[in-house]
């Protein structure tokens, strides 16, 4: 398995947003300014971070899934000199949703199981080799404790993220999207999260098909996973990370960022 589809049909809304406090260069700013947070410069795009580790894990053939407002992807990675990457772009008309930008990818797949990570999202490469080692469906779920310890993320923004509960065959159970403190305290330890970080089987694209519109009005990835696990009866194996997924959602990201990557190489 070496194909990976990466979301990056983002609006960008907070990254566009203006932070005083955020020390960015001119080329950053400009960026920012379009909320095209897989192009921040930070010695190069930090999409080109992501991609690399992408490759370190064994992966040759990437997916990028963009919409109109992301041309600047598609220029860039159709002009970039890459040894160990070949790039396919994957039209998202309008932003309905992660479930929604997987589907695009649907020809990209071809019947092939694939993974599929976010462009803001720099994950470890234990993590995508994992997941391309399974067999079947699978989910990257990463412990809290160590995104604290290794992250650029604070307390307060890990407390929002979903968390994952895994069953007694060390599958996935469920995904639970911002939990309450009082939920939270229910839940065994350690603490998994869930970084939308996946493997999936051309079933996901079913499941894309069959599911309704969240509250928020978009089609989510975990009503597909949902709809695959209980409908189509397909498990989802939990891969178990005790390593860090940086995160570069906003301006003030981007200097901590840019520092846990100074010594990463890059080779796409």
């Amino acid at each position: 398995m070496n194909k990976i589809v990466v979301l990056a049909r983002g609006l960008g809304t907070r990254m566009r947003r203006n932070d005083g406090d955020a020390k960015l260069d001119g080329r950053q700013a400009a960026i920012a300014e379009t909320g095209v947070k897989a192009l921040i410069p930070i010695g190069r795009p930090f999409l080109d971070y992501v991609l690399s580790a992408a490759a370190d894990a064994g992966y040759r053939h990437a997916c990028l899934v963009i919409g109109p407002e992301q041309e600047a992807i598609r220029k860039h990675y159709s002009e970039v000199k890459a040894e160990r990457l070949d790039f396919t772009f994957a039209n998202q008309a309008e932003p309905k949703g992660t479930a929604d930008a997987v589907a695009a990818a649907e020809q990209f797949a071809d019947g092939d199981p694939f993974a599929v990570i976010n462009s803001d999202n720099y994950y470890p490469v234990e993590s995508l080799r994992r997941l391309r080692e399974q067999s079947g469906s699978a989910v990257a779920l990463f412990e809290r404790d160590a995104m604290l310890a290794g992250g650029n993320l604070s307390p307060e923004r890990v407390s929002k993220f979903a968390v994952a509960t895994i069953d007694v065959l060390g599958n996935l159970e469920r995904i639970l999207e911002k939990p309450s403190e009082a939920t939270i305290a229910t839940l065994p330890q350690p603490l998994w999260l869930s970084m939308n970080c996946w493997r999936f089987s051309p079933s996901i694209f079913k499941a894309c098909r069959a599911i309704k519109p969240s509250a928020r009005g978009e089609y989510e990835i975990p009503d597909a996973v949902q709809h695959v696990m209980h409908t189509l009866g397909e498990p989802f194996s939990a891969v178990q990370i005790r390593a860090a997924v940086l995160d570069m959602t906003s301006r003030a990201d981007i200097a901590n960022v840019a520092a846990l990557l100074k010594n990463v190489e890059v080779r796409l």
